[in-house]
């Protein structure tokens, strides 16, 4: 069976989770917190990022690595685009959603959910004002450039349309939300890949794991 290490409320290993839950493959998940210090799991991951997954002696990391292995390797139902160029710009998007956008996301989140439940320490607003009025805007004019269509990205739901969703389902754990009035369309399309059942079904395990009502 495949092992996938890691913990609900990470937006890596939450596309991990639903690719697998989409595709109807069993799997075990190993509790896995990320940079945790512990020797066997840099064994199997030596960044100590998670997730990691491992099937059948096969050891992979990193979510956009692991995602394409189960597209290649079960590619029934299929989670991204068949035409090349439709390829090329759901790989961009998770690119830039799976990097800068989610760094961005994960200050919000850090600081406004993490270290006043984590640490007991206040959040640092001024760097949240920062991210949310002059890091964040630019990449949101650029996603709302992709989703202004309506619908998912590209035709179906595929692993496009949840990496770019799933930073900001983590920043709406810290209480940021993307305004719909200046973008509607990524507002409606994050909206959208929360309301699909394997993502909704997975986000109440994580409200569970962080403690949420």
């Amino acid at each position: 069976m495949i092992s996938v290490y890691g913990v609900h409320g990470s937006p890596f290993v939450r596309k991990v989770f639903i690719a697998l839950d989409i595709k109807g493959i069993p799997y075990e998940v190993v509790p896995q917190m990320p940079f945790s210090g512990d020797k066997d799991y840099l064994a199997i991951n030596p960044l100590g990022k998670i997730p990691a997954l491992i099937n059948d002696g096969l050891t992979l990391s990193d979510s956009k690595v692991i995602c394409r292995y189960l597209e290649s390797a079960y590619p029934e139902p299929a989670l991204y685009p068949g035409d090349p160029a439709a390829r090329a710009r759901a790989d961009w998007l998770e690119e830039l959603c799976g990097g800068a956008v989610a760094e961005m996301a994960a200050g919000i989140f850090f600081q406004r959910f993490m270290r006043p439940r984590a640490f007991k320490q206040e959040p640092d607003e001024e760097l949240i004002a920062k991210i949310i009025n002059d890091r964040l805007p630019p990449m949101l004019d650029h996603l709302e450039g992709h989703s202004s269509g309506g619908g998912w990205l590209f035709g179906d739901f595929t692993m496009a349309d949840l990496s770019v969703a799933s930073p900001f389902i983590n920043a709406s754990y810290a209480g940021y939300e993307v305004d719909s009035s200046r973008w509607p369309g990524l507002a409606a399309l994050i909206a959208e890949v929360r309301a699909h059942p394997a993502v909704a079904a997975v986000l109440v395990k994580e409200a569970k794991a962080l403690g949420m009502p």
